[in-house]
């Protein structure tokens, strides 16, 4: 049982935590790594203003990823991987006016922990590069204020025999059109590709370390992405480590 992605809740519906289980959470069955931080979710990626820039392509990004960003999408949100093995990413929100894109914001954060591939597959630890439309949000926390649909559940919530410093990872998520039905909340366990080719892959808030497969970012990073990422706009995001972006 879930709640399609065109309601809004501003309660947190009893039933779906009984019944949604978050263990199907960031690419895999043990979203929590294990590995502890010193810091609350989110310590160290505070989100910088950055310089405006007018660029007619998305920076560091090859002919064969730009191609598949629509051509009616202007909003991209670029993650870039430090290393095809690292857990280390920079996350950059472009924003398109005109023909032209603009730097808008960018934050420090975490992929896979294994880091990066092209053929993600169920529990690799690593995150799949690509670009995916971003349809959908939610998290256990109230909606602030996001234009893209929001599901508010407790079915979010990071099962709490993982380590601590991860259990506020999901109060904001917003879901990776891998491996997905649209218009479904991000928790929805559908896998149209099957579950072997891994699901559940989400932007959502950061713990000082490498995720399962989702991408990590700060809680202020969170509710800036929500409540900026528009639907009319058309977002995507394209990610993947350096080398693999630019290919």
């Amino acid at each position: 049982m879930h709640i399609r992605g065109g309601m809004r809740t501003t309660a947190v519906a009893a039933v779906l935590g009984a019944l949604v289980m978050p263990l199907a959470a960031c690419g895999g069955s043990d979203g929590g790594s294990g590995k502890k931080s010193n810091g609350q979710a989110g310590e160290g990626s505070r989100p910088e203003q950055a310089r405006t820039v007018d660029l007619k392509r998305i920076p560091d990004v090859g002919n064969k990823l730009q191609k598949q960003i629509p051509a009616n999408s202007r909003q991209v949100v670029a993650v870039y991987g430090q290393g095809k093995d690292s857990a280390d990413s920079t996350i950059v929100l472009y924003t398109k006016s005109g023909s032209t894109w603009e730097k808008t914001r960018s934050w420090e954060g975490h992929n896979g922990k294994k880091g990066w591939t092209t053929d993600h597959n169920e529990g690799d630890k690593r995150s799949p590069v690509g670009v995916f439309t971003l349809s959908d949000s939610g998290g256990v926390l109230a909606d602030p204020g996001a234009k893209l649909p929001y599901t508010q559940s407790s079915g979010f919530q990071a099962p709490h025999y993982w380590a601590k410093s991860h259990w506020n990872d999901f109060d904001y998520v917003i879901a990776i059109d891998y491996n997905r039905v649209k218009g479904t909340s991000p928790n929805d366990p559908t896998r149209p590709q099957g579950q072997s080719k891994g699901g559940s892959i989400w932007l959502h808030m950061d713990h000082g370390s490498g995720t399962s497969a989702c991408v990590s970012l700060s809680e202020s990073g969170m509710k800036y992405l929500l409540r900026t990422l528009d639907p009319d706009r058309h977002p995507v995001v394209v990610m993947g480590d350096k080398a693999d972006l630019k290919a």
